[in-house]
């Protein structure tokens, strides 16, 4: 049977056979949808705040149904190509992102802030780091900070985050190198002089 056989065929088919049954009817773009639209979501929760991964989210499903016809299987798949339309448009919020960073520098979270950002941080820094870690990600380039959040909020591999960055490979390995020990340079130091 060729198609769409329903949701549980939606699961079994590539995203070669994806892009082939949308571009064939535009309505099975919904499937990219379904089968991509929570860890888009997640990613961009990580980045941002709840709220406006809502927003970015369908935004970028949105840009990709406008764009669909310009895939190419070829150059990759769809998960790393969403991840890239999705971090252009966090980019695009970045005074947002980087104010909310400042914010977190400086104010604790309470521990009924359960959101995703303070879930990650405060697993990693359970010794209190959180405004610390936040200060040193704020003052990563954006470039450095794309890279790193796709590799530890998005578990992308190298070949992903540059499939979604549209960068070479061997940027991704020196971005998330230089990116790293920034981070570990500014925590060091915070270490030394709080603790």
């Amino acid at each position: 049977m060729t198609g769409l056989a329903g949701i549980d065929g939606v699961g079994q088919l590539s995203d070669a056979d994806l892009v082939r049954e949308y571009r064939r009817d535009p309505d099975r773009f919904t499937a990219v949808y379904d089968r991509y639209f929570g860890d888009v979501h997640r990613y961009v929760a990580g980045r941002l705040d709840t709220q406006a991964a809502d927003d970015i989210a369908a935004e970028t499903f949105l840009v990709a149904f406008r764009k669909r016809d310009r895939f190419d299987p070829a150059r990759g798949a769809l998960r790393p190509w969403l991840f890239g339309i999705a971090t252009k448009l966090v980019a695009q919020h970045r005074r947002v992102e980087s104010r909310h960073y400042e914010t977190l520098a400086r104010a604790r979270p309470s521990p009924a802030d359960d959101g995703h950002e303070n879930r990650v941080v405060t697993s990693v820094t359970a010794a209190g780091l959180q405004p610390q870690l936040a200060r040193a990600l704020a003052a990563l380039t954006r470039k450095e900070r794309d890279v790193l959040l796709l590799v530890a909020l998005a578990d992308f591999s190298h070949e992903e985050v540059a499939q979604a960055l549209r960068i070479p490979y061997g940027t991704v390995g020196s971005r998330l190198n230089r990116a790293r020990k920034k981070l570990r340079t500014a925590l060091e130091k915070e270490i030394d002089v709080n603790g």
